[in-house]
């Protein structure tokens, strides 16, 4: 598994298919409990059909998390390449300044960490993504 990224948002349009968000309320990483599953996860999930993939991000947001209140950035595009499939995403980074109890979707429950723990459901990918928005945050791009 090869995992990138696009640190300049390109003009040519990829097809993405996820929307992924690094998450923090306070000082705290957000982390999302599946209802079918029993790993952590950062919030975000897949683009619609001819939604806007910065839509999808809030959206997923809201609906993962109940975030009400938020400041959202884009971070960068990425890219996950496994047995010559690439599938693009975008990362962002969202600091949410009030959160609703939880929607009645797929997630079933919400925690805070300080740090990512070791049962995550996308163990391979997550932990890069999360360093790369934190490498972003250090840098004070935003």
């Amino acid at each position: 598994m090869k995992i990138g990224f696009i640190d300049d948002f390109p003009q040519e349009h990829f097809d993405y298919k996820y929307a992924i968000v690094v998450t923090m309320y306070g000082d705290r990483l957000l982390l999302v409990n599946h209802k079918d599953r029993d790993t952590w996860e950062l919030p975000g999930g897949r683009r619609e059909s001819n939604e806007e993939i910065n839509e999808t991000a809030k959206r997923e947001l809201f609906e993962e998390t109940g975030a009400l209140k938020f400041e959202l950035t884009p971070i960068c595009d990425y890219y996950v390449e496994e047995d010559d499939v690439v599938t693009y995403g975008r990362l962002f980074f969202a600091d949410i300044m009030e959160i609703d109890p939880l929607p009645d979707y797929e997630i079933e429950k919400i925690e805070f960490f300080d740090h990512l723990p070791d049962n995550l459901t996308y163990s391979r990918v997550q932990p890069v993504l999360l360093r790369k928005v934190m490498e972003e945050i250090n840098r004070g791009e935003f």
